[in-house]
């Protein structure tokens, strides 16, 4: 499940710093609209959702809090968030493991 919410966070971030430096600024700037509406939905409705139901999996079987939960969802709107967000989840699975493999 981590190997996933990895992949998803990397393409949803990756994704959504393209909508807002390329897409966006193109769609206004240039009048070209195109990046904006294929990015716009590959982040919106093909792998935000995914993103969100797959942190929703991790913090349930994690016994995270609401709030916890929603902070990580919430990051795959935010420019960089997912990648923060990945990291910090990620170091604290890398800590879950190494202390479950020391327990005797």
């Amino acid at each position: 499940m981590i190997a996933l919410y990895r992949l998803l966070s990397w393409i949803t971030g990756t994704l959504l710093l393209i909508l807002v430096f390329v897409g966006l600024p193109l769609k206004y700037l240039a009048d070209v609209p195109q990046v904006d509406a294929v990015v716009g939905v590959a982040h919106g409705v093909l792998f935000f959702p995914a993103y969100v139901v797959v942190v929703l999996t991790l913090g349930v079987t994690r016994n995270w809090s609401i709030l916890k939960i929603l902070v990580v969802a919430a990051c795959g709107v935010i420019p960089f968030g997912s990648f923060v967000a990945e990291h910090r989840v990620v170091q604290e699975e890398r800590a879950r493991s190494a202390a479950l493999a020391a327990q005797p």
